[in-house]
C-alpha cells in the first residue's frame, strides 16, 4: 500500500469512529458549519474603489487584533469578492465593529446590499470612508497583505480609532446575535 493510500485509510477510519472529519474543499459544509460554531463580531470595512474616490464597503467577520506595539489588526478578503481588488489594493481602509442594533447597516454591504446609496458617511484626511456610530471604529493603513488560500490576509497599521457603548453584533451559526457581559 503507498503512504498516500494509507494516510487517507487512517483519516477514514478516524472519522468513522467519532474522531473528526478530514476537509474536503468539494463538500466544504462540514467545515464550514465546525467554524460556524465560533462566534465572532460583525464588523464593515470601508475603502475607496482602486484608483478612484468611490466609496466601497464590504461585511465581514475575520477581524482579528495582531499587535498592540505597534498597534495592528487584520481582516481576510475573499478573493471571490467582487471588492476583493479594491481592498487588496487599498493603501488605508476603516474597521467599523458594529453595536447590536446594527445588523441593517451589516446586510448593507453583503453581496446583495445597497451599500453607501443613501447613507450619510465622513471621510478621513486618507479619504476613507467613515461611518458613523459604530461600537467600535479602527482607522487604518495597510502595512501588509499575504495570500491565505483563497482569501488575502490584510493588515492594517491602527492610526486612530474610538470606541462607544452597547452591546455587539455577532455571527453565529449563520445568523447574527447579541451578546451580553457576564457579571
Amino acid at each position: 500500500m503507498r503512504e498516500s493510500d494509507e494516510i487517507e485509510a487512517a483519516m477514514t477510519r478516524a472519522e468513522k469512529s467519532g474522531l473528526g472529519h478530514v476537509p474536503d474543499p468539494a463538500q466544504p459544509r462540514q467545515l464550514r458549519d465546525a467554524l460556524g460554531c465560533f462566534a465572532t463580531g460583525v464588523t464593515v470595512i470601508t475603502a475607496c474603489e482602486a484608483g478612484s474616490t468611490t466609496p466601497v464597503g464590504i461585511t465581514v467577520n475575520s477581524f482579528a487584533s495582531v499587535s498592540l506595539d505597534p498597534a495592528l489588526v487584520l481582516w481576510s478578503a475573499a478573493r471571490s469578492s467582487l471588492r476583493h481588488q479594491h481592498f487588496s489594493a487599498a493603501p488605508a481602509f476603516a474597521i467599523h465593529v458594529l453595536r447590536a442594533d446594527q445588523a441593517p447597516l451589516a446586510d448593507r454591504f453583503t453581496r446583495r446590499g445597497h451599500g453607501f446609496e443613501g447613507l450619510d458617511f465622513l471621510r478621513n484626511e486618507h479619504d476613507v470612508p467613515l461611518l458613523d456610530g459604530a461600537l467600535a471604529r479602527f482607522e487604518c493603513v495597510t502595512e501588509a497583505t499575504h495570500e491565505g488560500g483563497d482569501h488575502t490576509i490584510i493588515i492594517g497599521r491602527v492610526v486612530r480609532f474610538q470606541a462607544g457603548q452597547g452591546e455587539p453584533l455577532t455571527f453565529f451559526r449563520g445568523g447574527y446575535g447579541r451578546i451580553t457581559a457576564l457579571d
